[in-house]
């Protein structure tokens, strides 16, 4: 199992990255908690 683990660590690691992204992108557009803790300069930038 270990050897499968290091043979795919770059894979996952990309795919890791792209949940955050969308994630992060989500939380942006439906205005959630980590938009929330923005400034309200930033929030206003964002708004749309």
């Amino acid at each position: 199992m270990k050897w499968t683990f290091e043979k795919n660590k770059k894979p996952l690691f990309v795919l890791i990255l792209i949940l955050l992204f969308i994630a992060g992108l989500l939380d942006i557009i439906f205005e959630g908690l980590v938009f929330q803790l923005l400034p309200e300069s930033v929030q206003a930038f964002f708004k749309f």
